[in-house]
């Protein structure tokens, strides 16, 4: 890795990249029996181009020599890959650690006790609700409790301290000390992450995301448990919330990572600044290019704008800018609202007069650029709580 010059803070150093990503996320399959509502890829039908398992080994390598410590690998649901397990061990085997994330579907008495009993091997199972009617409104019938036999197959095989996933939206936030205690019965530990208009989330997030009531409840929780629950840094746009309350920051890098610290590589090989961007105007390159992932990590020209200093735009003038840094790309991306823009969750409220006016505008939105979901998908009626 490149060494950390002692005279600038870590945030700025990272900001201008490294030589292999900290959080890299791996989209092994657009394959789900699941089609959340809110699925930042789309997910439900293979992609017949998707990475062979010779491929997906020769990344590993790739990464092996780069130095990666670990690698998130999500999909769709990962453990549909008839490879799953030999993919997990040969990146295991390689000092590669895993976190995956799934939905608990395929994980029986037999594969929790395997999963068990590997080393350098994290769990995330996904829930949206601590009770059937609020998850399975997003997850789809029968979610909940497939989740729950989940989490009960890993307890049982005495995998310690897995995750429990959550995507904090309007109808669940109420439940974040219900998720917490539901957490703590298990031994588990609580990851809540911020919903984006990504994927299908782009057409469910004016109706799924939180109000900006719930944001402040979301960053007043933070405070209360935020050294007992994990966020992956989801929430640093509440930042300006803390500036005004004088009571700081939410821990984390408070930054945005895309292309710095942070890549996503989907199933057929594309790599993107972020997993919560899966369009063109974000896309590096491919692991199938000459030179494969080394290449596109360290040479590509998106990565390499991404990590120049970055205007503060229409922010320039807001006092606070330092804290939550103009907020998420993604966000701003998928509802229209250019890069240099506010946040549209910004809690003292431009992020709502920007979306204003990118909807009177003439040009629309972007696009996610691919969707796999299954052809006769039923939509799902939201749960109001």
């Amino acid at each position: 890795m490149t060494a950390l010059d002692p005279h600038t803070t870590l945030v700025d150093q990272l900001k201008g990249g490294l030589d292999a990503p900290i959080c890299l996320t791996w989209e092994l399959t657009y394959a789900c029996n699941l089609e959340c509502v809110h699925c930042l890829s789309s997910s439900g039908r293979r992609d017949p181009r998707e990475l062979t398992t010779t491929e997906a080994k020769a990344v590993l390598d790739e990464l092996k020599a780069l130095q990666v410590f670990y690698i998130n690998i999500g999909g769709g649901e990962p453990m549909i890959r008839r490879d799953f397990f030999e993919l997990l061990e040969y990146s295991i085997g390689n000092g590669i650690g895993v976190k995956f994330s799934t939905n608990g579907a395929f994980i029986d008495a037999d594969k929790a006790r395997r999963l068990a009993a590997m080393d350098y091997l994290d769990i995330q199972i996904s829930l949206d609700g601590t009770d059937a009617t609020v998850n399975d409104a997003v997850r789809g019938e029968g979610s909940f409790e497939t989740a729950i036999q989940a989490m009960d197959h890993l307890r049982d095989a005495g995998f310690d301290d897995f995750k429990i996933s959550v995507v904090v939206t309007r109808h669940n936030v109420d439940q974040l000390d219900e998720f917490k205690a539901l957490a703590d019965a298990y031994g588990a530990t609580l990851r809540i992450t911020r919903l984006r208009p990504s994927g299908r989330g782009a057409d469910s997030w004016h109706d799924l995301h939180p109000t900006q009531a719930q944001q402040r409840q979301i960053y007043l929780w933070l405070l209360e448990h935020g050294d007992n629950v994990l966020t992956g840094d989801s929430f640093f746009h509440l930042n300006a919330i803390g500036q005004e309350m004088g009571t700081g920051p939410l821990p984390g890098l408070n930054m945005c990572g895309a292309g710095r610290v942070v890549c996503l590589i989907d199933p057929i090989g594309d790599v993107y600044a972020c997993p919560f961007v899966i369009h063109d105007e974000f896309k590096a390159g491919s692991v199938r290019d000459v030179g494969g992932f080394s290449k596109v990590w360290k040479h590509s020209e998106l990565f390499r704008e991404l990590r120049e200093p970055q205007s503060a735009g229409a922010c320039a003038s807001c006092g606070s800018f330092d804290a939550c840094q103009g907020g998420c790309m993604a966000a701003k991306f998928f509802v229209g609202i250019p890069l240099d823009g506010p946040d549209p969750e910004c809690v003292d409220g431009f992020g709502e007069e920007a979306m204003a006016l990118a909807a009177a505008g003439t040009v629309a939105p972007p696009r996610p650029m691919m969707d796999h979901s299954k052809p006769a998908r039923v939509p799902v009626t939201i749960s109001k709580r």
